[in-house]
């Protein structure tokens, strides 16, 4: 039990530690340049930067800043930095110039090998400045000094704030250019950009955020060695890859030890555990708008980065299964009683009594409802429901997971349909292969376990819900091409047209002449 006085003297303290760090953090970000001439001169060889001193280059440098303004990705938080530090050119001197970075040959040229342009990171302007400052006699006077410094400080921060988020976090956000995607996925923030002014070595730096995926480094490779996939061009294998590399960017990857993942272009669902597949089998997904391949990576327009899905598509979504419904019933979506139940109906009065559909009203079950002259009615009247049996379109068993989308993994009686190479036919739920092997695989050999397969079994089953001892997380995923586990390169065809969507944006903000403004619209 710790007394009034001792815990007086703690909270004293602790304050007194406080304040001792707060003054020695504000003056490490005020700390005195006094000696920038010597500074300069000593790293640049040039006379002129002799006389430098920070109180006229703070001056010089915030009017640049001010008119440069409109050409930052990221204006505020660059301007509050340099304002709170008194204009201290940190990054030129204390690194740059000190440690001899050269920025653009060493990283900025290089993002070509990432499917990105150098222009996009200044590449050229801050190449040409940082050769002026290695030649003594490039600048010839103080006021040219304090200006190319000034540039080269700012075009710096500006560009290797890019590219720090480029590298970590990709330059598009899948939120901004998907109308259908649910998945979480983080995005820089003031803290994230900031890391660049405050690290000890920014070569270390550069060096450590570069990805080191597997999947990330095959593809890369392929990239650069200029390799080709069969059926298709150099260009358009090249655009796949850039594509696939700019998704493996993004910070959305699973972190569970154990999880399922789908691919929807692969019409593939993997259990995933501690990096390995321990189970997978082929699914059915939602109908695409590109099933029939009209449009590709061949050739793009304007009008390509406008995402169009079509109504039956999957989401891209993350969630956690939490239980399983054995003999389900299925609740007819509207769509698809209004579409479909009710045309077929009205072609067949006995259709809904032989497929075990009850057809209600106002929330009321009709009791004969071959009776109803269903060409006629109003359709937002009636609902649907189709009861448990080997005929139900959900089969013996689904997998749910909280998701707006409203979609789940289940079994089907349609089993012709998996051995089709193209398996994009649903109305936007997945299909599964082998349900019941997936149902082992989250529940192991348990009592709930024999419980599903009994009830699986049974001839004139009741609906049961069964909840995971383990909530296992989901990710259903758009990849068109990857490293296999026998180290080939795998390509699928781009089924939802979301290759050219991602392609087409990437376009728009690599082919702008200043992609500053569409780089921070992207975050």
């Amino acid at each position: 039990m710790i007394s009034k006085h001792t815990s007086k003297k703690i909270t004293i303290a602790l304050l007194l530690i406080s304040i001792f760090t707060i003054t020695l953090t504000f003056q490490s970000c005020k700390k005195s340049r006094s000696d920038m001439g010597k500074q300069l001169f000593q790293e640049t060889k040039n006379k002129v930067f002799k006389s430098a001193t920070p109180d006229e280059f703070a001056a010089v440098f915030e009017k640049v800043l001010a008119e440069q303004k409109d050409n930052l990705a990221n204006p505020k938080l660059i301007t509050a930095f340099y304002t709170q530090n008194g204009f201290d050119p940190v990054l030129s001197i204390d690194h740059i110039l000190k440690n001899k970075i050269d920025l653009s040959s060493d990283y900025f040229y290089k993002v070509t090998q990432h499917g990105l342009e150098p222009e996009l990171f200044q590449a050229d302007e801050i190449e040409a400045l940082q050769k002026k400052f290695q030649d003594k006699k490039a600048i010839k006077t103080l006021d040219e000094a304090y200006h190319d410094l000034a540039m080269l400080e700012l075009l710096s921060a500006n560009s290797l704030i890019n590219y720090s988020n480029a590298m970590q976090f990709g330059i598009v956000s899948p939120r901004r250019i998907y109308a259908r995607y649910y998945t979480e996925t983080k995005r820089p923030d003031s803290a994230s950009m900031s890391q660049i002014f405050h690290t000890a070595d920014i070569k270390h730096y550069l060096d450590s955020i570069q990805p080191k995926d597997p999947q990330y480094l095959a593809l890369q490779k392929m990239l650069t060695d200029g390799g080709q996939a069969k059926g298709m061009t150099v260009k358009e294998t090249a655009r796949y890859l850039v594509v696939n590399m700019e998704r493996l960017r993004w910070k959305n990857k699973p972190t569970a030890s154990k999880f399922v993942v789908v691919n929807i272009p692969d019409y593939r669902l993997d259990v995933m555990d501690n990096g390995h597949s321990v189970l997978n089998m082929k699914v059915c997904v939602g109908e695409g708008r590109n099933i029939d391949k009209t449009n590709t990576l061949v050739e793009y327009d304007e009008s390509d980065k406008v995402d169009r899905p079509f109504s039956r598509e999957t989401p891209q979504l993350n969630s956690v299964i939490h239980s399983v419904q054995v003999n389900p019933v299925w609740n007819i979506p509207q769509s698809i009683a209004s579409k479909e139940i009710i045309v077929h109906a009205a072609n067949d009065r006995y259709y809904l009594a032989n497929n075990n559909i009850d057809a209600y009203k106002d929330g009321e079950v009709i009791e004969n409802p071959e009776t109803v002259d269903w060409s006629s009615v109003n359709k937002d009247e009636y609902s649907f429901k189709q009861r448990p049996g080997n005929d139900n379109a959900l089969g013996k068993i689904k997998f749910l997971f909280n998701n707006q989308s409203s979609v789940y993994l289940h079994d089907t009686p349609a089993k012709a349909a998996f051995d089709n190479s193209m398996r994009a036919v649903s109305h936007g739920c997945v299909r599964l292969g082998n349900p019941q092997g997936l149902a082992h695989e989250l529940f192991g050999n348990t009592s709930k376990y024999e419980t599903i397969v009994k009830d699986m079994g049974e001839d004139n089953p009741d609906p049961t819900t069964i909840a995971l001892p383990n909530k296992t997380p989901i990710y259903i995923t758009y990849m068109t091409c990857w490293e296999d586990e026998n180290g080939t390169i795998q390509f699928r065809p781009d089924v939802y047209g979301l290759d050219i969507v991602l392609y087409a944006h990437m376009q728009k903000i690599m082919n702008k002449k200043n992609p500053a403004d569409q780089l921070a619209g992207n975050l």
